[in-house]
Formats: structure tokens, C-alpha cells, sequence
């Protein structure tokens, strides 16, 4: 129906507004933390998102797309949203140090903010899949040709981080804190599972664009 288009639309542009906010940060606008607000803001969006597929009629959401495709654009939607997040706060890690980071406390607190509001929509998702075929050969295949490319994006990054490293000159390298290595290391990772959802979904609609 067109008002759930527009619905999912709204959604969207909210989500965006929401993602805003979170790169935001810390900053205050009229005594309120609007990186607090993105984050409760994001999460209430994740909810009402979850509230309309889980009322939208049966066979409207399934039509003609598998669960694994379903499962892949929304893996997609929210590791962007995440990994964007953690690249625009990565300056973070580079000035404070484990025992007191009170900044890096909050970008990993809006994180998990996401971790939590994904696998809950996923799982709702999944629920309305049971007792139906949600796996076969075509699924098996496509997961094993993206996993391909999420491991090739995630090895050529780790490649990448060590040249970088290892033939820096010292003085260029102050940036380089144990710390912000660490974080380094968890943004490829976010970045390999990126790949890895991306070509899942765009597998999954290659496929079906050509069966059509």
C-alpha cells in the first residue's frame, strides 16, 4: 500500500535525523545533550520500524523477497549507520586513554544503543518466518560468495593499517596510541561485516532481478 511506503519513507528521513545527532555528539543545544537525544531518538525510530513490520499483513513483507535478503538490507542499514558513526568519532580515541575516556564511554554506549535495536528488529523479522523454508542451496550460496567479500575487504584493510604503521616515519605516528590502534582494528572489522551484508543484499537482488 502507498501509506506504507510513505511510512517506511518517514522512517527513514527519522533515522537520518537521528544519525545526525549522534555525530553531533556532545554538543548542547538549549541545555540538552543533542548526542543523547540522537541516541534515544535512533532507538525509538528502531522501534517504531520494528512496530510496523510486525503489523504489516503476512505475505506483504515476505512477498517475493527470501529472509535471508531481508535480513541483509537490514544488517546493511544499520552497520552504515554504525560504521559512519564510529569514523566520525574516531578523533575520540586518539586524545583520551583507557582509564579515563568518558567521551569513548559514549560512542560505545550509542553503539550498543544500535547492537540492541538491530537484533531486535532482526529477530521479529525471523518470528514471522517460522515454520517456512528460510534457507537453501541459493541462500547457502549467495552467504558464501559475500562472506568471500567481506574477508578479502577485511584482509586488504588489515594489509593497508600495517604498511601504514610499519613504513610511517616515528614522528608521523603520534596518532598511533595502543588505544587508538584497538579501535582501528574494530572499525575494519565493522567494515569487513559492512562489505559482507552489502554484497549479501545485492546478491540477493541480482538474483532476483534475473528470475524476474
Amino acid at each position: 500500500m502507498a501509506w506504507r511506503r510513505w511510512s517506511w519513507m518517514g522512517l527513514l528521513i527519522l533515522a537520518g535525523v537521528a544519525l545526525w545527532m549522534l555525530v553531533a555528539g556532545r554538543t548542547t543545544r538549549v541545555g540538552i545533550d543533542i548526542g543523547m537525544l540522537g541516541s534515544v531518538w535512533l532507538l525509538g525510530t528502531a522501534w517504531l520500524a520494528l512496530y510496523t513490520a510486525s503489523t504489516m499483513p503476512r505475505g506483504e513483507l515476505e512477498q517475493g523477497i527470501a529472509p535471508g535478503e531481508w535480513q541483509a538490507w537490514i544488517g546493511t542499514v544499520f552497520m552504515c549507520v554504525a560504521t559512519l558513526y564510529f569514523v566520525s568519532k574516531l578523533h575520540v580515541f586518539g586524545s583520551e586513554s583507557i582509564p579515563h575516556a568518558p567521551q569513548s564511554r559514549v560512542v560505545v554506549r550509542n553503539l550498543v544503543v544500535l547492537l540492541i535495536a538491530w537484533t531486535v528488529l532482526s529477530r521479529v523479522l525471523v518470528a514471522r518466518w517460522n515454520g517456512h523454508v528460510q534457507s537453501d542451496e541459493r541462500d547457502r550460496d549467495i552467504e558464501a560468495r559475500a562472506a568471500g567479500w567481506g574477508r578479502a575487504a577485511l584482509v586488504s584493510a588489515m594489509v593497508a593499517l600495517a604498511v601504514t604503521l610499519g613504513l610511517s616515519p616515528v614522528e608521523r605516528l603520534d596518532w598511533a596510541t595502543h588505544f587508538m590502534i584497538a579501535n582501528l582494528l574494530i572499525l575494519l572489522l565493522m567494515c569487513g561485516w559492512l562489505v559482507e551484508y552489502a554484497a549479501t543484499a545485492v546478491l540477493y537482488w541480482h538474483d532476483r532481478r534475473d528470475a524476474a
